[in-house]
């Protein structure tokens, strides 16, 4: 099945941000495109504010003006529904009402030729269920697009339950011809990245619900420590928290309440309170005029130690013995021991696994880093067992290799490792469902989200025997099911992918 033909004429109903965005994907890729809007004269004003789009897109020397003046003789707006008769795909982006989609589509069908595609572009709402109100449900599909549509590559090509395998291919071949990055997947909550994303903002929650860290501390980890383009809590912010949460709840209802996506109570009170981020001046941070951005706890400078002993394997940090040694402190090694690195003083640190320093003595626990020679900053977590020369030592240890430290309370986990964790299990867990194929899932991650590896690139990475570990162990802590190992990742490392990494 290929796409669509550029001679054919694409329409999208519904002119907000998104309607207009997917429309001039259209328009740019060579299509001609009406655009249709139940408030009189809406349409008409999209128009006008793509064709401004256009204009900057030749100022910046990304369209040359014929190929402008070309796209805005190919965007025509339609005062009603009936003018979209000979289109050959109508793409939906109208409220997320699901009566409001039915009746939509309803309409649409009574207007548009048989071999006319249908395709919303729904984020929260059932496929299947908007589909369900067709008489040929077929040649229904979901197409979810992000935003701001133009720039960002990915499009989540999804299949409902009736959805027409030839349909769903030339939907995904006329994303691919539009210059994007279609995934295939199935119609279950959240589709694929608003699923397998709700850790990045559970756990950040979470740590701080604990007292762990602040939110300035907590996001100046999750860029400098695990790769992120953004925070959780700066993230939602420009998200705006309000859409963030209804997300979260909507994917939470959708899977009966299962607690491994329960909403955030901290979040719940920022919402009630009106403090929905960037768009209303307040949020996790201050966007007010004049007011200040928090800045992360950073430890003070503290000595190197003249010192450490590597005991064991390091797993993920390994690469820690070669910039201790690049930064001139001595390193001896010692075979055996579950992977530390013994201090001076007597103390140690350990990557963090999910248990808290407080049950292993006079230890620091350190967090997971997407790199460590890159990463600029370090979490650290020490207890009240915790010797002040331990933290000193540690503290100056990663200092003398060039990073900031952030000490943060003794939470089991930390917070990066914790996070991708559960990232990973939920993949795994993905995957196994059908929901989409391993790569489909990195694919989707990496572009719909800006994560810097895909769920299963970083299990290979760290050790999916690791990650099992680890949120075994935060199970154990805290037994509700949310941290229970999925079925599909306890297979992969019991049977599957045994060179992935096995438990400990």
């Amino acid at each position: 099945m290929t796409a669509l033909d550029l001679s054919s004429t694409v329409a999208v109903v519904g002119t907000g941000t998104m309607g207009q965005g997917i429309a001039q994907v259209a328009l740019v890729a060579g299509h001609p495109v009406r655009l249709y809007d139940a408030v009189p004269g809406r349409a008409r004003e999209a128009a006008d504010a793509i064709g401004a789009r256009l204009d900057r897109l030749v100022e910046k020397e990304r369209l040359t003006g014929d190929e402008r003046d070309a796209a805005r003789a190919r965007l025509r707006p339609a005062d009603s529904l009936a003018e979209l008769a000979d289109c050959a795909l109508v793409v939906e982006a109208v409220l997320e009402r699901l009566e409001v989609k039915q009746e939509l589509f309803r309409a649409l069908e009574d207007v548009v030729g048989d071999d006319c595609l249908l395709a919303t572009n729904t984020s929260s709402l059932s496929v299947t269920a908007v589909g369900g109100a067709l008489r040929a449900p077929g040649r229904f599909v979901g197409l979810h697009f992000f935003n701001p549509a133009p720039l960002l590559p990915l499009v989540e090509v999804v299949s409902g339950f009736a959805t027409d395998p030839a349909s769903a291919r030339r939907a995904h071949e006329t994303a691919r011809a539009w210059g994007k990055t279609p995934v295939a997947c199935a119609d279950t909550p959240g589709f694929v990245v608003n699923r397998v994303a709700r850790p990045f903002y559970a756990e950040a929650f979470a740590v701080y619900e604990a007292r762990g860290a602040d939110p300035a501390t907590i996001d100046a980890v999750l860029r400098e420590s695990g790769g992120f383009r953004m925070g959780a809590f700066e993230l939602t912010d420009l998200i705006g928290q309000d859409v963030n949460e209804a997300v979260t709840h909507s994917v939470w209802q959708a899977f009966f309440q299962d607690v491994r996506f329960t909403p955030s109570l901290a979040q719940r009170r920022l919402v009630e309170s009106g403090r929905l981020g960037r768009k209303s001046g307040q949020g996790w941070y201050d966007y007010r005029d004049g007011a200040g951005r928090p800045e992360p706890h950073t430890a003070e400078p503290a000595g190197r130690p003249a010192y450490v002993v590597v005991k064991g394997d390091l797993g993920p940090a390994r690469e820690l013995v070669g910039l201790i040694r690049e930064a001139g402190v001595e390193v001896r090694e010692e075979d055996g021991g579950h992977g530390a690195l013994a201090l001076p003083g007597g103390g140690a640190l350990l990557l963090t696994g999910g248990q808290t320093s407080a049950g292993t003595g006079d230890v620091v626990h350190f967090d997971l880093a997407l790199d460590y020679r890159r990463a600029a900053r370090i979490a650290l977590a020490p207890s009240g067992r915790t010797s002040p020369r331990t933290l000193a030592e540690a503290t100056g240890l990663f200092q003398a290799l060039g990073k900031k430290v952030s000490v943060v309370g003794d939470v089991p986990g930390m917070i990066v490792a914790r996070t991708v964790a559960r990232i990973i299990d939920l993949a795994y867990d993905a995957a196994a469902r059908g929901v989409a194929s391993k790569d489909d899932i990195d694919t989707a991650m990496r572009l719909g989200v800006n994560y810097p590896l895909g769920p299963f690139a970083w299990s290979r990475a760290w050790g999916l025997g690791r990650v099992y570990d680890l949120l075994g162990e935060l199970h154990r802590r805290e037994p509700t099911g949310r941290y229970a190992p999925s079925p599909a990742l306890r297979h992969h490392v019991h049977v599957s992918d045994a060179g992935e990494g096995t438990p400990s």
